[in-house]
């Protein structure tokens, strides 16, 4: 067991590194290629911290482990919202200033109440991932329509901070390596916290479907952490707000519909009777508290702690169902 544990922490630390990895080069290459930094910005540095996510569901879903991907998609949007968010906002409060935010905080609302009705029938079928991609692939061609509307972009602090964070004077043959190096350790590492979460899981009598609400949902959402805390670090409180957005929305559009399309068959009750709706339940509060109307704009520490709170205290409920 003690084997299967400390597998399961280098599989994270491999991960984490590759994905960084992977968003360095893919960023830097699409700039040397001639990519608007705008396009960039919002696309390939908001979906690198969901990278890890994306990995390892496919490589769940891959292993006959759907409850483990669909756990780990549902477990990293909680665990993005009350926990990183909460330690976030205890560092410093956040001010949202962003236009680009304040639009797509609705869309993770909206789009994580469709995951919970594809759930309700207890089946994730291949034509609802297919769906959910469909519906990834509109949101990009979205986010590339706004960033050309440069009128609208221009001023968007969520925005400008994005675009600070893409490499510059990275050589293409330097970025092609590390895409590469990226591209081949994000599916090793994920193939080996899949084999090593599921021995913890049998061996403490855990379900597929919780291990991905627990073990591996908090360690795919360590860059969101990372992310954060280095954004509030330097005061760059939208772009600390807009890795939480952006991921949560692509852990719902694209983890989930590689789930789905690599292996659709049932899956836990719970995920829709209970943890889909504590997704949804985070997701309000997080809009609540961000989009509040008596326009402050901020989470504060009290939120933050309270987010804590909330994210121990179902985690809690989990394991006490454990029986």
């Amino acid at each position: 067991m003690l084997t299967s544990f400390a597998i399961l922490v280098a599989g994270f630390v491999a991960l984490v590194w590759s994905a960084d990895r992977f968003v360095f080069g893919a960023a830097a290459l699409a700039r040397n290629l001639g990519v608007p930094t705008l396009i960039i910005g919002l696309t390939v540095v908001a979906m690198g911290s969901s990278a890890p996510e994306m990995m390892v569901s496919a490589s769940a879903a891959l292993a006959d482990k759907t409850d483990t991907a669909v756990g780990n998609a549902i477990g990293s949007n909680i665990t993005n919202i009350l926990l990183v968010l909460g330690i976030t906002a205890l560092l410093r409060p956040l001010s949202v200033s962003s236009i680009t935010l304040k639009r797509e905080m609705p869309l993770v609302l909206v789009v994580s109440v469709i995951a919970w009705y594809m759930f309700t029938d207890n089946y994730f079928s291949q034509t609802e991932g297919w769906l959910l991609l469909v519906g990834f692939v509109a949101f990009i061609a979205f986010l590339i329509v706004i960033s050309r509307n440069q009128k609208e972009t221009q001023d968007d602090p969520f925005v400008s901070e994005a675009c600070d964070e893409i490499p510059s004077d990275v050589s293409t043959k330097s970025a092609t390596f590390w895409l590469i190096v990226g591209l081949i350790l994000l599916p090793v590492s994920s193939h080996f916290i899949v084999d090593s979460a599921v021995d913890i899981a049998q061996y403490f009598g855990l379900s597929d479907l919780v291990i991905g609400l627990t073990i591996i949902a908090v360690g795919t959402s360590l860059p969101e952490l990372a992310a954060c805390v280095a954004g509030v670090l330097k005061k760059e409180d939208d772009l600390a707000l807009g890795n939480i957005v952006g991921s949560n929305l692509f852990n719902i559009l694209a983890v989930l519909s590689i789930a789905g399309i690599l292996n659709p068959s049932t899956i836990d009750a719970s995920a829709a009777n209970r943890d889909a709706l504590v997704m949804i339940a985070a997701t309000i509060v997080l809009i609540a508290m961000s989009l509040n109307f008596r326009g402050s704009r901020r989470i504060n520490r009290v939120e933050g702690g309270m987010l804590l709170v909330a994210f121990f205290a179902y985690q809690g409920y989990i394991f006490s169902q454990i029986a």
